[in-house]
Parts: structure tokens; sequence; C-alpha cells
């Protein structure tokens, strides 16, 4: 299976890739499908049902506003944020909906949205089914699509079997192990980012890609920029205060000498870097896949961690930190999951650390061996990672936790720079000791706020 680094790093809107962005570009497709079959001029109602932890969590990650978006016409990476609540606010009070922005349909959100907060299909954690009946209640047409984590879907077919629709793109250097990938490596006497350029371009020119990259980093940038204007209460009645804006100005009012920790100073920055993101997640607004919603805040704070404060910093290492960031990346979406509701917190944040520990001990010099073993530190101490949201919201802990992740895949880059990249675990036993946690971890763990601090904040 050929993935791009443009697959991985996908521009949305927040809370969550699996549960805003994945299900907005389900229903965008359900919707097509109505148009390609010729059945949208004869559909009069539509039922969504969502299921497992779209069902448990849907209502605090925004998957029912996405998929009513999603119905109309929108895609994550084009959709004004700021419109999505007054949009559907008024698909809510006239029990009507605009499919593609053309064919008006009834819709009783109250009715026919339904979370199943037990219920759950066998494919995967995050599923949901679409079906729209004509004037007399017969099923004019229906479908059931997973959503997989990091807004990637895949959808069932008439007999049951899901159909994983691969890229059969031949890659002049095919890997799918960190052990393959650094043979290639020592093979061809190329870096891992020149290893993904030449893939890349298979798809893309080198220009092409280049500015792609910069377009990515410029949102992140722009995200961090608005995290840190924004203040106020993030919605979802848990009345969380966003903390980034004034911890922006506490900082620029002091010097390093200031800090708490003078030689540690550039830490309370990542810290805000991150919270920036993840509070600008958290309020649905524009952030970057990195490699899911729930963990955008990682990559996009080592990001500027090593623009303002790493001397020799580049453009160019820039796009040497993407490129090899999304090779590990890839790594654990084909040999484990990026999915919370698969795999839990492990899989979004633990790899989100990974992959930004691995870039940037790529952007600042490392070799092939010290970057693997950077994203081997960067994962293996955070297996075990649950995902328990409180309210099933993208809030606490996760605003925090991209702030520790961000901390930790800085402390893995620096380690393994210091070493010579000989290590005891290597990054393939460490992915599939993630995934064979995941399987293990209780599903009350895993994005269904059935578990962990869900349950207990609640009670007390």
């Amino acid at each position: 299976m050929a993935i791009s680094l443009f697959d991985l790093f996908k521009v949305g809107i927040g809370p969550s890739s699996s549960h805003t962005v994945g299900p907005m570009v389900a229903a965008n497709q359900f919707a097509h499908q109505l148009e390609t079959l010729h059945l949208m001029s004869k559909v009069a109602r539509l039922k969504i049902d969502l299921y497992g932890s779209l069902g448990a969590t849907g209502k605090g990650h925004g998957t029912g506003k996405a998929v009513l978006i999603g119905l109309e016409g929108e895609l994550p990476d084009l959709v004004d944020p700021n419109m999505i609540n007054d949009r559907v606010a008024e698909i809510e009070s006239t029990s009507l909906i605009r499919l593609l922005a053309k064919q008006a349909v009834v819709i009783d959100v109250q009715a026919d949205l339904i979370y199943h907060r037990i219920d759950r299909l066998d494919f995967h954690a995050n599923g949901m089914v679409l079906e729209a009946f004509d004037a007399d209640g017969s099923s004019l047409h229906k479908a059931t699509f997973y959503s997989v984590g990091g807004g990637f879907i895949v959808q069932e077919n008439d007999k049951g079997d899901v159909e994983l629709v691969e890229d059969s793109t031949v890659l002049p250097f095919e890997f799918h192990s960190a052990e393959s990938l650094i043979t290639l490596c020592r093979e061809q006497e190329l870096s891992i980012a020149q290893i993904m350029l030449e893939n890349e371009k298979v798809w893309r020119s080198e220009e092409a890609i280049r500015e792609g990259i910069l377009g990515i980093w410029k949102t992140m940038k722009e995200c961090v920029k608005n995290g840190m204007t924004h203040e106020g209460i993030l919605p979802g009645g848990l009345k969380v205060k966003r903390r980034a804006a004034s911890l922006y100005r506490d900082l620029s009012s002091k010097t390093r000498m200031d800090m708490i920790t003078p030689s540690l100073g550039a830490l309370d920055w990542v810290n805000l870097y991150a919270l920036a993101v993840n509070e600008e997640n958290a309020a649905g607004g524009r952030v970057v896949t990195a490699p899911t919603n729930g963990a955008a805040g990682i990559i996009p704070a080592v990001l500027h961690y090593y623009w303002e404060f790493c001397p020799r910093s580049s453009k160019d290492g820039i796009i040497e930190f993407f490129l090899t960031a999304s090779a590990i990346g890839m790594l654990f979406k084909e040999n484990a999951s990026i999915s919370g509701a698969e795999v839990g917190c492990q899989g979004e944040v633990g790899s989100a650390c990974a992959m930004a520990a691995a870039g940037l001990a790529a952007a600042t010099g490392g070799t092939p061996e010290q970057v693997e073993n950077a994203a081997e530190i960067g994962m293996e101490h955070n297996l075990g990672l649950t995902c328990d949201p409180i309210g099933g919201l993208v809030q606490v802990p996760c605003i925090e936790r991209n702030a520790m992740g961000a901390m930790k895949a800085i402390n893995s880059a620096a380690m393994a720079i210091r070493g010579d990249g000989t290590h005891y675990v290597s990054l393939d036993k460490v992915i599939r000791t993630m995934r064979d946690t995941g399987r293990d971890m209780n599903d009350k763990y895993k994005e269904t706020s059935r578990g962990g601090l869900a349950v207990n904040v609640i009670e007390c």
C-alpha cells in the first residue's frame, strides 16, 4: 500500500480527525453516491446511525455536525469553521438539509441522527451507517463507512466486506518496516528524507512537494498564532478556559532568565505552541492532522522549537523534518494503528511523539540509525497510554497531553543524537508492542469515555 506524506498531513478542522474529519468526508461521499445513482430527487428522508466510539463520544467530538455539513457538500480542508454552528442550528430548526447544496431533504436531527453509545460494528470502533428513503419510506441507498483514524475512511460493500481501496502505485523505494527502511538508506547512501522524497516524486514534482510541505507548515503556524490570540471558554460544557493567549503574553514579557528554569526556557514556549494548537482543535478551528487531530499539537510544537530555538534551522530542515516524520507515521499506520478508538491514545500521541522525535533528529543532522532510535524512544515511553476524554471532549487530558508529548519528542531526539544509533529495542518491536497492547486494552479505555479519567472525574 502506497501512502503519501500528504495523506498523513491533511488540512482539516477540529476537534477530531476520526470523529470529525473522517465522518464529514464519508457523508460527502454518500451524498455524491446519491447524485451518481440519480437518486437525489427521490430522497425524502435521511437517517444516520453512529456506532462504537462515534456513538459514545460523537456529540463531544462534533461528529453529528460534521456529518450534516458533509451531506451538504462541505469538505474538511475547504469548509469555513466559523459557519458550521450557525448552519447546523438552521438545519435543526427547519428540519431541512440541502444535499450537496442542491436538494432540500427532510431530516429530524433528534430522531434521525442516532448515537449508539454501546453497540459497535465488527470491523472498526468508528462505524457509521447512512441511509436515504423515498416518500413511501422505502430505502433508496444505504452505505456503511468506517473512520479508521487520521481522517482516513473505508466503506463496506454490498456483501458486508470492507473495501480497502489501496493505492497500488509502484514506489522506487518500497519499505514496510523500520529495518527495511534503514537497509535502504545504507544501500542507497540516502537519508530517510531523501528516500521519502524519491517516493513522493511518483505523485508530484519536487517543486510541488516542497510547496505542499511549506503550505502545511504555514497552516500549522497560523493555527499556533490563532491559538495564541483566541481567549475564552472552550465549547462543550466542561468550562475549560483557554490558556495559550495569557501564557503567550506572559512569556513575551519575560527574558529567558526570568523563566522558571532559565536553561530550559525554550520548553515554556513548546508548552505554549502545543496548547495553542490543541485549544484551536478543541474549539473546532483549522488544524492539520499530524497524524490525527487529537495529537495535532505535538509536531507543530516541535517544529516551532526547531525553527525558533535550533541555531541552524532552515526551510530545508523543515522539509527534511516532514519527510522523515511521514516515513515513521507510515510505519505506524501500516503495522499498527493511529486510531485512539482502536489502540488508545498510544496510537495518537505515541505515534505523533515518535514522528516528531524522528523529524527533529533528522533536521538537526541525525543519521538514519539515530532517527530510528529517536522514534523508538518516543513511542516506547507512550506504550499503554489510554484514551479517556472527559465528557467525550478532546480537552481533558488531551490538550496538556500534547504538550507532554512534544516534550518527550524533543528529549527523545536529544538522547538519540547523543548516541551512535545502536539501541536495545528496535522501532519495529515497539510498533508491534503498541499494536498488541492496543488489542489487549479494554474498550472502555479506547475513546469511549467509559473508563479512566472520563469516569472518575465525573464521579468526584
